[in-house]
């Protein structure tokens, strides 16, 4: 089993930026933040391999995100700047241990997720 607690959301003004944290209590082979706007469905924000540190951004994000990982502090980041209110969303950092679980793109754990509002 691994948890996964993430810190770092809040409300800022469009323009502005915000870091978001997850630590994990274990070994991970992938992670990924993910991001659900109420009324619509989960959507991938960037992910990313622990050991080749290889990333992955959804488009909307792309030249304004950057998912990071700390190997030391088993800890995923997301840097998030330029934000738009359209990133208001429940952020959820996600993990799994398997390669093939990885390569498949199913994430086997996953935080309570953490608030991120941005006004216009």
């Amino acid at each position: 089993q691994v948890q996964l607690v993430e810190s770092g959301g809040g409300s800022v003004q469009a323009g502005g930026s915000l870091r978001l944290s997850c630590a994990a209590s274990g070994y991970t082979y992938c992670m990924g933040w993910f991001r659900q706007a109420s009324g619509e469905e989960r959507e991938k924000v960037a992910t990313l391999y622990t050991g080749s540190l290889s990333t992955d951004y959804n488009d909307s994000v792309k030249g304004r995100f950057t998912i990071s990982h700390d190997n030391a502090k088993s800890t995923l980041s997301l840097q998030m700047n330029s934000l738009k209110a359209e990133d208001t969303a429940m952020y959820f950092c996600a993990a799994s241990v398997g390669v093939t679980q990885c390569l498949h793109g199913r994430y086997n754990y996953w935080g309570q997720g953490t608030q991120v509002t941005v006004s216009s």
